[in-house]
């Protein structure tokens, strides 16, 4: 799994898809590891590289995944729907009162990606968060045979 705060930074916000392409879907798609340098949101500061291995289903989570940009390179498009504003109070909640003009800006910026670059009309399942559990359905951009993308061959991995 690959965590896209590991890719953001206070700096890049969405503007990551280079790095993103070159350190982690290229080498995936060709079926070697990747390896990647996870950002520090205290510090400021990118760490130290660490590897990602080629696996059968590697999930790509978090706000931007399912970019324009990245949607050729995906297996499946999951959307997590969740009203925005209790999004951004976990958020909020996680990170306490040391990042919150992070999530000032935060705010617009996602506001701004999702309004040039829309995700949920192409996501193959929509998940539903319930009081127990999660419900899984087909979303918006579903064709009949989505939830059939991964594949689990000794091929490069799929990412979702």
């Amino acid at each position: 799994m690959l965590h896209l705060d590991d890719i953001a930074s206070h700096e890049q916000l969405f503007a990551w898809t280079g790095r993103l392409m070159s350190e982690v879907i290229g080498p995936l798609a060709r079926g070697e590891r990747a390896h990647f340098t996870p950002y520090d949101w205290r510090a400021r500061a990118f760490g130290m590289p660490r590897p990602l291995p080629a696996a059968p289903v590697v999930l790509i989570e978090g706000v931007g995944a399912g970019r324009r940009a990245l949607r050729p390179h995906l297996a499946g498009l999951l959307w997590m729907e969740l009203p925005q504003e209790e999004s951004w109070a976990r958020g909020r909640r996680r990170d306490g009162v040391e990042q919150r003009e992070f999530w000032d800006g935060w705010i617009a910026a996602e506001r701004a990606h999702f309004a040039a670059d829309p995700s949920r009309p192409h996501a193959d399942l929509l998940v539903l968060q319930r009081q127990e559990g999660y419900e899984v359905l087909p979303g918006p951009g579903a064709t009949p045979a989505a939830g059939q993308g991964v594949t689990l061959s000794e091929g490069p991995s799929s990412m979702w």
